[in-house]
């Protein structure tokens, strides 16, 4: 066990990508040891990818690109200020409620950072903004992208705990609400702190409009239930309900109704027993194309190349981690660590709430260093089994682990978020890092409410039947 982990840390002090330190060192182990077969290595890898919910990755990594091409950011931008520009403090109310809206097609905190970012940064800066208080706004509101549903953390969580992709999408919803909401309130304090008055005149027609929007998107999957409850057959009540939302939009131009409609036919497809999570990606790719080509035309041959091509770079990054931190896992269970572990846990305490208090230190310990994606594939099959004995959902602990994870991308040595950030606003790590530290309090207030009133996470799951 000690020259498994010993052997990991080492290559990974030495600047050894992640993936690749998690395969030599389990490589190594084996060799050493000869626990096992070298072939196993192989055997373990290609087992790791062998999962049916694992197909919702590349098409879930394809609708968010192809939103992204198809001019929809721009769209999300000024829907957010007509929603929330009138407020104090206006444009970083504006960054918060955009990266809500745009997490709804991208599913990954780096994707909003690198997107919406540049976009956020440089129109606070423009408004007199300080460029360190704009990209602290940016970094935590970016955190919301994997907790708002669709999530690209929760679809390997999910695998990996055996639990419903669906039910952990929903889950997060709740919690997403509360971190918005506590972030738009830490806006409002350096607003008033600062003297910060709004950034855009207050419209009532921009204002309904925008709340119009937000009406007609949250009723069609309602609209859809209410029709299938009276006795029409589901195709029919989806394409009535879909020809409305078209002819609205055709009619009036809404700026964010089509492309908040990408988690909506994620979340209420499998809501309402339509989709698996690899037929609702599926769907949503197929309504990303449609804007991106027909609603909007502005995705040409080479755009749509451009975005397959980054589709599958990010998917093979993404699924060679997964190989590479199977292998490692599975080598710590066989090695009995997990066990060690588990009983060193239990031995210490059988609260669960103290048990919550330990798991949430690890696991922010271990986001400092790893990848998202590697951590929830090494941390998973060791602190499942606690979780199960403990009397703990898995479901609400896939909201813990993956809002401690976030936090993990916003700080050194490895958090990715920041070194974006620095990169898009052209400021030193040290500069960003110290511009981020006051966003802190809110996502720690979000994770002890989500860590020690499950209800936040749970009751929604549980309202719809799961």
């Amino acid at each position: 066990m000690l020259l498994l982990l010993g052997s990991f840390v080492v290559l990974m002090l030495i600047g050894v990508p992640v993936a690749i330190a998690m395969a030599v060192a389990s490589l190594l182990y084996i060799l050493v040891t000869g626990i096992v077969p070298d072939v196993i290595v192989a055997q373990r890898m290609i087992a790791g990818v062998e999962s049916f919910p694992l197909l919702a990755v590349p098409f879930f990594i394809l609708a968010g690109n192809l939103m992204n091409i198809a001019g929809v950011t721009g769209r999300i931008y000024s829907f957010a200020v007509a929603l929330v520009g009138w407020m104090r403090g206006g444009l970083a109310q504006v960054n918060i409620v955009g990266s809500v809206v745009f997490s709804g097609m991208s599913g990954t905190a780096l994707a909003d950072a690198a997107g919406l970012g540049t976009i956020e940064i440089k129109a606070m800066q423009d408004h007199g903004y300080t460029t360190e208080f704009a990209v602290g706004v940016t970094a935590a509101s970016a955190t919301l992208g994997p907790i708002i549903p669709p999530s690209l953390p929760f679809v390997i969580y999910g695998m990996l705990a055996n639990v419903s992709i669906g039910a952990l999408f929903l889950g997060g919803v709740i919690p997403g609400v509360v971190m918005t909401l506590l972030m738009m309130a830490t806006v409002a304090f350096f607003a008033r702190r600062n003297g910060w008055g709004s950034d855009t005149p207050f419209s009532w027609p921009e204002l309904g409009r925008a709340g119009l929007e937000v009406v007609i998107v949250m009723a069609f999957p309602f609209a859809v239930w209410l029709m299938m409850k009276a006795g029409l057959p589901t195709n029919a009540a989806i394409g009535i309900a879909l020809v409305v939302l078209l002819a609205l939009d055709w009619t009036f131009d809404f700026s964010a109704v089509m492309s908040l409609m990408t988690p909506v036919i994620l979340i209420g497809g499998m809501t309402l027993g339509l989709f698996t999570p690899t037929e609702a990606a599926v769907a949503a790719v197929l309504w990303s194309l449609f804007l991106g080509l027909v609603r909007y035309r502005s995705m040409t041959m080479r755009t749509l190349a451009k975005a397959t091509f980054d589709t599958i770079e990010t998917t093979a990054s993404v699924l060679f981690i997964v190989t590479a931190a199977s292998i490692f896992a599975w080598l710590l269970t066989a090695s009995q660590a997990a066990q060690t572990l588990s009983d060193l846990v239990l031995g210490l305490t059988q609260n669960k709430w103290v048990f919550l208090l330990l798991a949430n230190l690890l696991i922010l310990f271990v986001g400092c260093f790893l990848d998202t994606i590697a951590a929830i594939t090494i941390l998973v099959p060791i602190l499942l089994p606690i979780v199960l004995k403990l009397g703990i959902d898995p479901i609400h602990f896939g909201l813990i682990i993956t809002l401690n994870l976030m936090i993990g991308l916003l700080h050194p040595p490895l958090g990715m978020v920041l070194f974006v950030l620095a990169r898009v606003a052209k400021l030193s790590v040290e500069r960003t890092t110290m511009a981020i530290l006051p966003w802190l309090v809110p996502l720690f207030l979000a994770l002890v409410a989500i860590t020690y009133f499950p209800p936040l996470t749970m009751w929604l799951p549980k309202a719809v039947g799961y």
